[in-house]
Formats: C-alpha cells, sequence, structure tokens
C-alpha cells in the first residue's frame, strides 16, 4: 500500500537516463524561476506605502520616486545575471561565482545567505498570498498561519512530482496574474484619461502621522523615511537570482534561453511594479501597517468604526478599476492570490538545486544531494517546507513582520557575485587575446562594477534600516548556516582521512573470538551457533545472561540433554540487565586481545508486517547499538524468517512478474498480464 500511495502522490518512477525529459523550454522557465520576482511586485507596494504613511498621507507623493528608483536597481541586476549566466551555466550562481572568484568562505557566505532567502521566500510568498485571498474570501481570517501551512504542504508534494510537471501546472496562473496586472493598469489609465476612472476606497481617507514622525517631512528624517521605504520596495527584487541557479534546467542551449528568461522577466517585472505605483499615486491610494489602522480617518477626521478591514494595495485598486465589472477584480485578486502561493515555487526550485551542490562539496548532508524517484530532490523539498512551516507559524503568517527579515541575505548574494564577477572577468583579460572578445569582456566587467555599486549601496541601507526591526534574525540565521556548513565540511574532511586506506588495514586479526548470544534454545540460536561454526573462529562460545535463576536452570539443562558441542557461559545480572554484561564481557575479552577480533552474533526474527515489529528485537537493536560503538567488537546479525515474512515475500514475487521480452522492452506485467508501466 505503501508503493501504490507513492505513486499515485508523486507518479511513476524515472529512469535516471530520463532526466533530459524534465528539461524546461524558456515558455515554461519563465513560470517556474521568475513567479517569486514577478509576484514581489503585488506586496512591495504595500511595504514602500506603510512605511510612507508613517509621516500621513502627504508622503505618498514619493511613492512613484520609489518605485523608478526599485525599477532601476532591478534592470543593473537582471543585467548583471545576464553575465552570470554566460559565464557559470553549471547551476551554482552566486555560490560558485564567489567561490571559484572570492574563495571558499564567500562562497558559503553566498550560500548561507541564500537559504536563508529560500525560506524566506516560501514563507513570505505564501503568507502574502494568504492575505490577499482574505480580502475576498472572509473566512480565512483568523486562521492565516494555518491555511499558509496547508499550502506549503501541497506546494511540496506537487514539486516531489518532478520540476517539470510542477512548472506546466504553475504556467496558467502565472501568465493570468500578468495579465490581470498589466491589463489593470492599462484599462486604469484608460479610465483616468477619459475621466471615468472610479475613486478607490480609501481615496477619501486621511492617515495621522506616527507619533514619531510627526516632522519626517525634512531633514535627516525624511532621507531615512525615504531610505525605509526603498529598502522594503526592493523586496521586488527577490528571485533574480534563482534562473542563475537554475540554468541546467533549461533546454539547449541552456545559457542563451537562461538569459533570454532573465531579460524577459526584468522587462515584466518593471512594467509591472510602475503601474501599480503610479496608479495607486494618480487616484490616491491609502495604505497603513495592518495592524495599526487606527491611524485611519474619514473625511471628517472621525477614526474608522471598530473592525474596519483593509484590504491590499492591489486588491483597492482592482475594485477602483472594475468597478462596474466584479469578474474582474476577482480575477485580478485570485491571479494574485494563487501567484503569491506559486511565488513559493521558485524556491523549492531554486533550494534543493543549491542543496544538492553543496552535498557534493561536502557543506551539506550528502543526503540532500540524492534525486528521488521524479529526478526531484526531494529530501531538499521536504527541508525546505519544513524550515518554511515553522516561520509561518512562528510570526502568524504576517507579511510585515516576515519582510523585515527578507531581502538582508539576497543583496548579500547580489554583492558577493558581482565582486566576484569582475575578478572573473579580470583574470580572464589577463589571458585573453582576440581583440572583440576582450571588448566584450569589458564592457560585462563595466556592468558588473554598475551592478555592485547599485547593490552595495542598496544593501547598506537595507541594514541600516532593518537592522533592529528584523533583519538581525536573518543576519543570525545566516551565520548559523555558514558555522553548520563548515562542521559539516570539516567531519567529511575528517572522516575521509580517517578511512584512508593504508597498509596496516590488510594485517589479518591474531584471534577471533566468536560469541553467540541465547536467550533460548530455539530454531534461530540453532542457526546462529551454525552460522558462527561455519565462519571456524578460533574461539566459539554461546553466552547467556541470566536474570531469572529458573530460567537459566531450565536452559542449562536442556543443553546438556540435547549434547551442544560447545559450552554456554552464564553472565549473571543482578540488576537484570541484559545489555551491559554483554558490552562488558565483550570488551573485557578484546583488552585480553588487543590484537584479536570478538565476533557477536545476534538471532533475530523477520516478520512481514509493520505491527509485528514492535513485538520483536527489541533488546537485539539497542545491543547492537551499543556494540558498535566498542572498538574491535564485530556485530552479526543472523535474521531466521517467521512465516508472516515468508508469506509476505510470496506476495511481493507474485505481485508482478516480469518477462524477459518485457524487460528488455522496459515492461512490467503482473499477473493478470496487465501492463502497469513502460
Amino acid at each position: 500500500m505503501g508503493d501504490v500511495s507513492k505513486r499515485i502522490l508523486l507518479g511513476r518512477k524515472l529512469r535516471s537516463s530520463q532526466l533530459g525529459e524534465t528539461l524546461l523550454p524558456k515558455r515554461i522557465a519563465l513560470p517556474v524561476f521568475a513567479s517569486d520576482a514577478l509576484s514581489s511586485v503585488a506586496y512591495a507596494p504595500d511595504e514602500v506605502f506603510i512605511m510612507l504613511s508613517l509621516a500621513g498621507a502627504s508622503a505618498y507623493v514619493w511613492s512613484w520616486k520609489i518605485g523608478v528608483a526599485v525599477a532601476l536597481v532591478m534592470l543593473t541586476v537582471v543585467a548583471s545575471y545576464r553575465q552570470n549566466v554566460h559565464a557559470y551555466p553549471s547551476g551554482g550562481g552566486d555560490y560558485e561565482v564567489a567561490t571559484v572568484n572570492l574563495g571558499p568562505n564567500a562562497g558559503i557566505t553566498v550560500a548561507s545567505a541564500l537559504l536563508v532567502d529560500y525560506v524566506l521566500t516560501v514563507a513570505v510568498s505564501i503568507s502574502s498570498g494568504v492575505q490577499n485571498a482574505a480580502s475576498a474570501l472572509g473566512f480565512i481570517h483568523g486562521h492565516e498561519a494555518t491555511v499558509a501551512t496547508v499550502l506549503v504542504i501541497v506546494l511540496a508534494g506537487m514539486n516531489l512530482r518532478g520540476v517539470r510537471e510542477s512548472g506546466t501546472f504553475f504556467a496558467i496562473p502565472t501568465y493570468g496574474f500578468m495579465l490581470a496586472i498589466l491589463g489593470m493598469g492599462a484599462y486604469g489609465f484608460i479610465q483616468y484619461a477619459t475621466g471615468s476612472l472610479h475613486p478607490v476606497e480609501s481615496a477619501n481617507l486621511t492617515v495621522v502621522p506616527d507619533a514619531h514622525h510627526q516632522n519626517a517631512l525634512s531633514g535627516v528624517a525624511l532621507i531615512f523615511l525615504l531610505a525605509r521605504a526603498f529598502s522594503s520596495g526592493c523586496a521586488a527584487l527577490t528571485g533574480v537570482e534563482a534562473i542563475s541557479n537554475g540554468v541546467p534546467a533549461f533546454r539547449r542551449p541552456k545559457s542563451k534561453n537562461a538569459a533570454s528568461t532573465l531579460l524577459l522577466l526584468g522587462a515584466i517585472a518593471v512594467s509591472m511594479l510602475l503601474s501599480i505605483m503610479a496608479l495607486a499615486n494618480t487616484i490616491g491610494l491609502k495604505y497603513v501597517d495592518p495592524g495599526d489602522v487606527g491611524r485611519l480617518r474619514d473625511a471628517n477626521g472621525n477614526p474608522l468604526p471598530a473592525g474596519y478591514e483593509q484590504h491590499t494595495v492591489v486588491a483597492q485598486l482592482a475594485r477602483a478599476v472594475f468597478h462596474d465589472f466584479p469578474p474582474g477584480f476577482y480575477f485580478v485578486v485570485a491571479m494574485t492570490g494563487i501567484i503569491l502561493v506559486l511565488a513559493a515555487n521558485t524556491a523549492f526550485n531554486g533550494f534543493p538545486v543549491l542543496g544538492s551542490i553543496l552535498a557534493r562539496d561536502g557543506f551539506a548532508p550528502r543526503a540532500l544531494g540524492s534525486r528521488g524517484d521524479r529526478l526531484a530532490y526531494s529530501n531538499g523539498i521536504l527541508f525546505l517546507a519544513i524550515l518554511a512551516i515553522v516561520l509561518i507559524q512562528a510570526f502568524n503568517a504576517e507579511t510585515t513582520r516576515l519582510i523585515q527579515l527578507y531581502i538582508v541575505g539576497v543583496f548579500v548574494s547580489f554583492n558577493l557575485s558581482q565582486l566576484g564577477m569582475i575578478r572573473h572577468w579580470t583574470r580572464h583579460l589577463k589571458t585573453e587575446r582576440d581583440p572583440a572578445v576582450r571588448r566584450r569582456m569589458h564592457r560585462s566587467r563595466i556592468i558588473n562594477a554598475f551592478g555592485l555599486g547599485m547593490t552595495a549601496v542598496v544593501f547598506v541601507i537595507v541594514l541600516l534600516t532593518k537592522f533592529l526591526a528584523g533583519a538581525w534574525i536573518a543576519i543570525l540565521a545566516m551565520v548559523f548556516f555558514f558555522l553548520v556548513m563548515k562542521s559539516i565540511r570539516r567531519h567529511y574532511t575528517n572522516v575521509e582521512k580517517e578511512l584512508a586506506a593504508d597498509e596496516e588495514d590488510r594485517v589479518m586479526p591474531t584471534r577471533v573470538h566468536a560469541i553467540v548470544l541465547v536467550s533460548k534454545l530455539h530454531k534461530p540460536t540453532l542457526r546462529a551457533l551454525a552460522f558462527a561454526q561455519a565462519t571456524r573462529p578460533n574461539v566459539l562460545e554461546a553466552v547467556t545472561v541470566s536474570i531469572d535463576d529458573a530460567g537459566t536452570a531450565a536452559l542449562l539443562e536442556e543443553w546438556d540433554d540435547r549434547n551442544m558441542a560447545m559450552p554456554l557461559k552464564v553472565l549473571h545480572s543482578p540488576y537484570r540487565e541484559l545489555i551491559r554484561p554483554v558490552v562488558d564481557y565483550a570488551t573485557a575479552i578484546k583488552k585480553a586481545n588487543p590484537r584479536g577480533v570478538v565476533a557477536v552474533y545476534i538471532p533475530e526474527y523477520v516478520v512481514g508486517r509493520w505491527w509485528e515489529q514492535a513485538l520483536h528485537n527489541q533488546t537485539a537493536l539497542r545491543l547492537k547499538g551499543r556494540l558498535l560503538f566498542t572498538p574491535g567488537v564485530m556485530v552479526i546479525s543472523v535474521p531466521y524468517q517467521l512465516h508472516s515474512s515468508a508469506q509476505r515475500a510470496r506476495e511481493l514475487r507474485e505481485e508482478i512478474w516480469v518477462a524477459p521480452s518485457d524487460l528488455r522492452a522496459g515492461r512490467a506485467v503482473d499477473t493478470r498480464n496487465r501492463q502497469i508501466g513502460k
């Protein structure tokens, strides 16, 4: 049943040779790798308006200018990453660029930053999607964290089915979101030009400035406020780096297709962001922190009624633009909510790939480098889902709280990546003699240098404005991942050195002392004794632990009646311990013969039903766990198959019969001659 359920959920297994069938064309790669960056335009404007609202509604005049600044940074980053995918198409992305050009420590720093950013991408995207959905579905209010957790689980399950399958499924809502936002912007400006644009629901509201920002529209206070708003708006840049990590998933020519997808991503994201910011500024939209709606006032300056529900920026714009066409409003809200949830798919593609590269280099557990049945990195997908769920529950799926932790990591990787690319071009210019190639390298280095300058400025602004607001948590998480990866690498290095073969390992032991553990004189014990005799040890003895005098006496009597060929040694245990006496006895034998080996044979039952396992072998499992840590002691399990295990084996043999011709053709046929796979 376990295998059948797995096939229903994940689909049929894929052979390693079918990896090429999972490669993505550009039309599918765009929604797979760019959904995060595209969806960021749905919540980045909210964060800009929240920051500006601290100084009152008059500060909203800066919103479109901040949008232009964010768009300029995004286009710069896109141009820079187009150089990355051409120079490093192997999929290592920022990690590979930093490691090759700046050293291992820089690479680990980038990797730790990206890991944190991918986890936050899932948490922020899904939390924001749930909040947008709550604008149309009131029953979600108060249950955002639970709904978000369920969505993470569903998304992880879909990604376990493979990149291509999940990408095909996500393509329609991603393109639908593009159509919704760009269509809303175009239709809204047509209405504005013709004077038919309906006022937004918050147009007549006023905003009471925050107590700490009463005079924020002058001097240093204004600069700091605009810097905070700009840093929050830069959340729209998250996800741009995902394409550089996913180049191997593109069809050939990989780097060219990835670069084209990056350019398309930049053009679409900038158009969507600027249309939202410009339309919101034109229509007089007001938006404050959802937890601080008490600063909103009606046209007469009176507080709003208790329980006032403030809708997101996109929802307010959609309601105004499609005032006379409700399906248009619901289409925009639905596509926004869906894309914000599916934006997490970018992380579900980037995180496992990065984890597999780190595992290959020895900086992460090797289990992260294993592909599952559908050729996806299943362990990385599950690990990412668990971390994201922890964050969602810890912050109650509140986007404004989570976003303070966001984008710090991505700008760390941006800066180190651009610095690494500058060194990359400088190193190659020293050996390149072709004038045309040198001109291209000079142009690429200028682009990366300009990108470094822009991202460095943004990083400083983000760090200064977000550190105390929660960014310190993200930085602490990066330090934690950095130290963990260094420790894992050090462990693997030490183990490799310790396991390196030398001539001493070829020396035969001088003596083998075999011990067969006996609890009862039954078939499993007799089989273990026979197997131990067949190995021809120097010394062979049976050992039992006495915790009950009557039972031990009966065992000795039966042993003598059967005229067993070896002695039965009794280890007395006055405190009724079964494991310690055996461990102490084996250790004492090893100390008496330092160059010898102690072989402990343990009879075990093999059962066929899962619930039977809990009824047998528990003492044997604990004993093996202790003996494995005893130097010079080998543990040998001697299985004895019970009837249930033999019956299960027959069921498995009868379940699928494979004919030689079917095996050559790649087909399996069950006993009813029905094809079940190819």
